[in-house]
C-alpha cells in the first residue's frame, strides 16, 4: 500500500531579488520593493511530501525522526538565518522563492532514500506559496504540472 506523508517545517532567511542580467531600472520595475538594496526577510513554511509503501511492521511510510534529521541538516541548517544572496548557489541565480523551492526539492530528492520525495511546497507569505514536483520535461517529475 502506497501512502503520502507531508511534514511541515519553518525557517527564516533574507534575500534581495535582483538580476545582473537586467538594468537597475528594470530590476526595480520587475521586483518592486523586493529589490531593496538592503534585502528583506521571510519566515518560510516548508512542506515536504514523501511517498512510499507503508511498512508492515511500523505502519509508517518512513521514520519521522530520520526525515526530520535529514530536512534539518540539508535544508534548515543550510538556508535558515541566511542571506540567500550570499550563498554560492545564488551567485548567478536570482534567489526567488521559486528557485529556492526547486533547489530544496533537488537537495531532498537526491539524498532521502527511505521514501520518495514527491513534492516541496514553500510558503513565502500568507499570499504567496510555490510548489515544485521535479522537472517533467527531464522525466524527473512525480506529480502533475499544469
Amino acid at each position: 500500500m502506497k501512502a503520502h506523508l507531508t511534514r511541515r517545517y519553518r525557517f527564516s532567511a533574507s534575500h534581495r531579488l535582483h538580476s545582473t542580467e537586467m538594468s537597475e531600472e528594470e530590476n526595480r520595475r520587475v521586483y518592486g520593493k523586493c529589490n531593496n538594496p538592503y534585502g528583506h526577510g521571510h519566515n518560510y513554511a516548508l512542506e515536504v511530501t514523501v511517498a512510499g509503501q507503508v511498512d508492515a511492521r511500523t505502519g509508517m511510510v518512513c521514520d519521522l525522526v530520520e526525515l526530520d534529521d535529514f530536512v534539518g541538516r540539508e535544508v534548515l541548517e543550510r538556508f535558515g538565518h541566511e542571506n540567500l544572496n550570499t550563498l554560492a548557489l545564488f551567485e548567478h541565480l536570482v534567489p526567488t522563492t521559486e528557485n529556492l523551492c526547486a533547489e530544496i526539492y533537488r537537495v531532498l530528492a537526491g539524498g532521502f532514500r527511505t521514501a520518495a520525495v514527491e513534492k516541496v511546497r514553500l510558503e513565502e507569505t500568507m499570499m504567496n506559496s510555490f510548489e515544485y514536483c521535479g522537472d517533467a520535461e527531464l522525466g524527473t517529475g512525480r506529480c502533475v504540472q499544469l
